[in-house]
């Protein structure tokens, strides 16, 4: 193993720890599971020197019941061996996952705008499942095997020291071979769990897109995108099998060779009893199957290490800047940019440049202009979805810097555009957040200030309706409804509406725009808009392009500036 190889599997064995007296007694029964293999062999001898041969009458009596004794011990210790050790395996498994999801749940935002989901999903499902396999099954034949070899090897030095040795000369030759393919395994277990990834990927993409892919007839498309991902983890496994069996015949080459000259051997010696003979061969015999077992686990042990390496690199991954330590406790809402810039990787344009502006405790503020203008970028900055390049927002004359990042959000409220809801019921996706805060009164008083009232009747088990995956079961303009009832819940002082109102028809939007009215009161409101019809009400209106502010001023004084918002507004209503 190299240096490496060795750390990850240090790691690996660290997630075994809280269960160490599981796993004692596991590699206990699996020693005592090992030792009956020599100790079969060994009983060779006497059975067929005193039972056959001399016809010895104590040896014909205590044979057969020594042959049953052995193989019970033998299967009460392979049961408790197997079932501890894949114990301790499903709790590394547990444990990993875990820790992986929890790593998920604290990654920023620029994560996961460079991975996929599919990606992440088959790191959490497929790679995991290699590291359990290295934690336990290939533990388990390297302890198991490895005693076996040994307790067999002691007892054939035991007979005959000098032919054990000359058979030995085998052994550099094993070993050459599993480190060759070791490197060979490494290889494509990385080739096939990133493989395993783009099937994820591809796979997830067609189930989200399958409106898409059968309104355009992109089925054909699909499938060869697919038939490609898939045949490239085809062809990887391949290989891998291909490493894999061309190890065996060689070990097994070396193992018949050995024989032969057992025989050879034997038959040459003059004092050799036919029980020694016997118990030789089948100690010899008997290693055939510990030996190409230890050789074929060096796929197991450098796929799960493969694995791991995916596995830790993940969980290794930076959380969140945490850079704040104070709260607020309940703030008023005063929010201030000043000068901020900010771009998503280095050497890209600036997609907020040099942007100020000021707003009020209460007052509402929306952001307009074209696609990739930077309003949405405007809006997740104030929660530090993103980090700042340069500039500074502050909240109640603090910079958000300086506050915990609990404790900003915890101010904040989100409805956007793509809702998101869960696949569980309606009231518990409006108490998402909020399930032991929230009594039923007050979940009520929700229900009808978010106008969910007007579709709730008309569903069989009311707020106890499973809204389906991302809400599929209800309209757009019900899944809005419920986001707004979870933002009412909230109560933050600080509220971002990002383009609520874009994706729905005029009766929904009617609707949504009610419960968003009483949504924003008295709130510290953010607004991007697409339709301008739904803030001309706001205390200010900035018109952005190209990341930064161009007009700025109410609705009436923008129109009466009679250059781009009265040309969106123009466009929009007289179209």
């Amino acid at each position: 193993m190299t240096a490496r190889t060795q750390g990850l599997y240090r790691r690996l064995l660290g997630y075994t720890w809280p269960y160490w007296r599981t796993f004692v007694v596991a590699v206990i029964a699996m020693t005592v599971g090992s030792a009956t293999e020599p100790v079969f062999a060994a009983l060779m001898r006497p059975l067929l020197n005193g039972g056959f041969v001399h016809r010895n009458p104590e040896s014909i009596r205590l044979m057969p019941i020594a042959v049953v004794a052995l193989f019970l011990v033998r299967g009460i210790a392979s049961f408790t061996a197997g079932y501890l050790m894949n114990w301790v395996g499903r709790c590394v498994v547990f444990d990993i996952r875990g820790a992986m999801f929890a790593r998920l749940l604290y990654l920023p935002t620029t994560f996961f705008d460079a991975h996929s989901s599919g990606v992440l999903i088959a790191k959490l499902i497929y790679d995991v499942e290699q590291v359990a396999s290295a934690a336990t099954r290939a533990l388990s034949t390297l302890v198991k095997d490895n005693v076996t070899v040994l307790g067999l090897l002691i007892w054939m030095f035991y007979l005959n020291w000098g032919l054990t040795l000359a058979i030995l000369v085998a052994a550099p030759v094993i070993t050459f071979v599993n480190r060759r393919m070791g490197k060979r395994f490494r290889r494509t277990s990385r080739a096939i769990q990133e493989s395993m990834g783009t099937i994820s990927h591809v796979v997830q993409e067609a189930a989200d897109g399958h409106r898409v892919i059968k309104t355009f007839g992109g089925q054909d498309e699909a499938l060869r995108v697919f038939a490609d991902a898939n045949e490239i983890n085809r062809r990887e496994n391949m290989r891998r099998v291909r490493v894999a069996a061309s190890g065996v015949p060689i070990v097994q080459l070396m193992a018949a060779s050995a024989l032969a000259w057992v025989v050879y051997a034997a038959m040459r010696e003059p004092h050799a009893t036919v029980g020694a003979f016997m118990s030789y061969v089948t100690a010899m015999m008997m290693l055939l199957a510990p030996i190409k077992r230890l050789t074929q686990i060096n796929e197991t042990l450098q796929t799960g290490m493969a694995a791991s390496l995916s596995v830790f690199t993940f969980i290794d991954q930076p959380a969140e800047v945490e850079t704040g330590q104070r709260t607020l406790g309940r703030a008023r809402g005063d929010i201030v940019y000043r000068d901020v810039c900010f771009r998503y990787a280095p050497g890209n344009r600036l997609a907020v440049n040099g942007v100020s502006f000021a707003l009020g405790a209460g007052q509402t503020l929306a952001l307009v202009g074209t696609s990739g203008s930077g309003k949405t970028t405007i809006a997740n900055l104030l929660p530090r979805f993103y980090e700042l390049e340069s500039g500074t927002i502050t909240l109640d004359g603090v910079d958000i810097r300086e506050l915990t990042l609990q404790d900003l959000r915890a101010h904040i409220a989100l409805v956007s555009q793509e809702t998101v809801l869960f696949d569980t019921t309606i009231r518990h996706n409006i108490l998402y957040g909020h399930r032991e805060t929230a009594d039923e009164d007050r979940l009520m008083e929700i229900v009808e200030a978010a106008r969910i009232t007007e579709f709730l009747k008309d569903l069989p088990h009311g707020l106890e309706t499973v809204v389906g995956e991302r809400g599929v079961r209800l309209s757009g303009g019900q899944r809005q409804r419920i986001a707004i009832a979870r933002a009412l819940l909230k109560n933050a002082p600080v509220l971002i509406l990002d383009e609520a109102t874009a994706a729905l028809d005029t009766e929904s939007e009617r609707h949504v725009q009610a419960a968003m009215t009483r949504l924003m009161q008295n709130r510290t409101t953010l607004v991007i808009a697409h339709r301008l019809s739904t803030i001309e009400h706001a205390h200010c209106i900035l018109v952005m392009s190209k990341g930064q502010i161009v007009e700025r001023g109410t609705h009436a004084e923008l129109m009466a500036l009679n250059q781009v918002y009265a040309k969106l507004h123009h466009m929009q209503f007289h179209a």
